[in-house]
C-alpha cells in the first residue's frame, strides 16, 4: 500500500510514502493519500485535514493505525489530505517535559501552515495531538475543530455509514477499553471509543480503573521518552493486570502511545497468545470488512 505524501526521517527515508500490507494471499493493495499542497495546487479544498502525528508516521506499529484511519475515510467518501512533509511535531512532548519555548516554536510553525492552508476541522489519531492542537493552539492564533478519530467513527455509525458487517466477528468475544488520558480525563471524552465498541456483537468490560478514574499507561506527561523511576513494578504492566483480570481477550486502545506500552504489558505478562491489543479503528476495519 503506498501513499504519495512523503514524511522524511533525518536520513532522507520516506516512511508515510510507503505502508506495505502483506496479507496471507500476498494480495497488493495501493492507498493513495493527496496532500494539501497538491489539492490546492488543482484548486480544491478537503472537508478534513488528517493529522498524522509524529507517532502515525514512524513507529512501524502506529503506521498500521494511520493506515486504517486512511482506509475508513476513503470507505465512507470523506474528502481528506494530509500534510506530509509540511507536517511535524505539534511541541506536545517539549511541553510536558518543560521546555515552554521549543514548543511555541514548534506550534507557531505549525500553526502558520495551518493557517496558510485555510484548515477548519482537523482529525487526528493520537489524544496527545489532539489535546494540543484543541486547547494550546487557539491561544497562539490556530483555532481549529479538533476530533479525535474515535469520535469520528463513532459519528459515522450513527449516521449509518459505518457497520460491523461483512468483515471479522468479535462475536462471543470480551473487550476491554483503555482510556487515554488526554481523551478522557483531559478532555472527557469517554463515550465516542465505547459506543464504536458497542455496535460489535460482543462484550464490553470495565477494567477496575476506568474513565476518569483510568489508570495512565506510563508514557504520557513525555514521560514515554525517559527513563523508569524507581520502583518494583512498570506501570503499564499494574495497567496491564488489570485487563487480564477481566479476562478480555482484546484490549482496545486509542492512542499510539497507549498501543507501545500495552502491548509491551502484554509481552511482559507473556499473554500475546490470548490477548491482543487492537487500536478503534482497526477493530473498525476489521468488522466491517475494509
Amino acid at each position: 500500500m503506498e501513499n504519495k505524501s512523503e514524511i522524511e526521517n533525518p536520513n532522507g527515508e520516506a516512511l508515510l510514502s510507503s505502508f506495505k500490507n502483506n496479507s496471507a494471499a500476498k494480495k497488493s493493495e495501493t492507498l493513495t493519500i493527496p496532500t494539501m499542497a497538491e489539492l490546492v495546487a488543482e484548486g480544491k479544498e478537503p472537508e478534513i485535514l488528517f493529522w498524522v502525528g509524529c507517532a502515525g508516521s514512524f513507529d512501524e506499529r502506529a503506521q498500521k493505525i494511520t493506515r486504517d484511519i486512511c482506509k475508513i475515510l476513503q470507505h465512507v467518501g470523506m474528502s481528506f489530505a494530509v500534510l506530509g512533509t509540511e507536517e511535524s511535531c505539534t511541541g506536545d512532548p517539549a511541553k510536558r517535559a518543560g521546555n515552554e519555548f521549543l514548543f511555541q516554536m514548534q506550534a507557531m510553525v505549525n500553526i502558520e501552515v495551518l493557517n496558510g492552508y485555510n484548515i477548519k476541522k482537523i482529525v487526528t489519531g493520537c489524544p496527545h495531538c489532539f489535546n494540543t492542537i484543541k486547547n494550546e493552539y487557539p491561544g497562539l492564533g490556530g483555532t481549529y475543530e479538533v476530533i479525535h478519530h474515535t469520535q469520528l467513527i463513532q459519528q459515522l455509525i450513527d449516521e449509518g455509514k459505518l457497520k460491523a458487517e461483512g468483515g471479522e466477528s468479535f462475536k462471543g468475544r470480551k473487550i476491554t477499553y483503555h482510556d487515554p488520558c488526554y481523551l478522557g480525563r483531559a478532555n472527557g471524552v469517554y463515550e465516542a471509543p465505547r459506543r464504536a465498541l458497542e455496535i460489535l456483537d460482543t462484550e464490553l468490560v470495565e477494567m477496575k480503573r476506568c474513565k476518569s478514574n483510568g489508570l495512565c499507561c506510563g508514557a504520557g506527561g513525555a514521560q514515554m521518552f525517559k527513563e523508569a523511576e524507581k520502583g518494583n513494578k512498570e506501570i503499564n504492566d499494574e495497567r496491564i493486570d488489570e485487563a487480564i483480570a477481566t479476562n478480555a481477550t482484546v484490549v482496545a486502545a486509542g492512542c499510539p502511545f497507549c498501543m507501545t506500552m500495552l502491548t509491551d504489558g502484554v509481552k511482559h505478562r507473556d499473554k500475546e497468545q490470548e490477548i491482543q491489543v487492537l487500536d478503534i479503528a482497526e477493530i473498525t476495519v476489521r468488522a466491517n470488512g475494509l
